[in-house]
């Protein structure tokens, strides 16, 4: 039996980005703009990566990006919606357009330089697997660069859902999506295997007019509730109108605009490789920190308090 937990329901989050891909170009700002910051980062990193793949093509930025650099000698753009990556072009490099599943990556072992992947991993129900699949999936020292949304995210929006629907319904049902935060992500990737992991987070507010505006713009991006034991039945207007009114009354400003909170999770992480530098062995050191500070160097303590002596001291 699989250990995997069925938190999405994986077709209902095909069909959400199939719905959007027509439209995607009028609400794709956020894509947009994590996109840029990513893009900034690569071009903050002396290597060349002929061989890149763009797992979960929203967008062009990156793909202008890798070509802008003139080292890219293949792009492949790949995203769960057939119809998402049939927006998906290059300038310059070769490309090639691939409808898969994120879960399930068709590519061999070792094909691919560079793997980014912008704001879609938090849809996948195994991102661990996910995860091990996109190191496998890179050559030898190569680079995985990607972001997903974090816990926070539209916490303001959570708020309001919750105490419309216990105040009119009588009960919660689940509405927005379980998150990973900064510290799973760091820990995600050294489960996977990336060596010199990290993962930093950063947070965008968006100001709206209401709430019914941001829960547009959210099915306009294909991100709304694909929980798979989500309420099947119509949302009651009461309850609509009501999470509406708490999102306003909790968190509208003096001009009666709405924040919503996006907080951004970026993971970096490299294929293991031997030319990469390693970590010292520890007691190996071959001089003491001590003596680089310029101050005396003083044993811990064992639980008594009393000093504990050091390795060179005498009895």
């Amino acid at each position: 039996m699989s250990d995997v937990m069925n938190v999405f329901d994986r077709s209902l989050v095909r069909h959400h980005r199939e719905r959007a891909a027509k439209d995607i170009g009028d609400y794709s700002f956020l894509f947009d703009a994590v996109a840029e910051r990513l893009a900034d980062r690569l071009l903050d990193i002396a290597r060349s990566f002929p061989t890149c793949l763009d797992l979960g093509s929203r967008g062009n930025k990156l793909a202008d990006t890798l070509s802008d650099r003139g080292d890219t000698n293949l792009l492949v753009r790949c995203d769960f919606s057939p119809s998402m990556i049939r927006n998906a072009f290059c300038a310059d490099a070769a490309c090639a357009a691939v409808a898969a599943d994120e879960e399930t990556l068709p590519f061999a072992a070792s094909s691919f330089e560079l793997v980014t992947s912008n704001l879609t991993l938090h849809w996948t129900n195994d991102l661990p697997g996910a995860l091990i699949q996109i190191r496998q999936i890179l050559k030898p020292d190569g680079l995985f660069l990607g972001t997903m949304l974090g816990g926070e995210t539209l916490n303001e929006l959570r708020t309001a859902w919750l105490e419309a629907e216990i105040e009119q319904e009588g009960g919660a049902s689940p509405r927005l999506s379980p998150l990973a935060d900064l510290r799973d992500a760091g820990a995600l990737l050294q489960r996977a295997g990336f060596a010199l992991p990290v993962a930093d987070s950063d947070r965008i507010t968006v100001s709206y007019p209401n709430a019914l505006k941001l829960m547009q713009d959210l099915r306009g991006m294909g991100e709304t509730n694909a929980i798979h034991d989500r309420r099947r039945t119509m949302t009651r207007r009461a309850t609509l109108f009501r999470a509406a009114q708490i999102y306003q009354e909790k968190f509208g400003d003096a001009d009666g605009r709405i924040p919503a909170t996006f907080d951004i999770l970026t993971l970096t992480g490299w294929a293991p490789d031997a030319s990469q530098q390693q970590p010292l062995r520890p007691g190996s050191a071959s001089s003491r920190l001590a003596d680089a500070l310029g101050v005396p160097e003083q044993g811990a303590e064992d639980t008594t308090g009393r000093p504990v002596k050091g390795r060179n001291e005498p009895d």
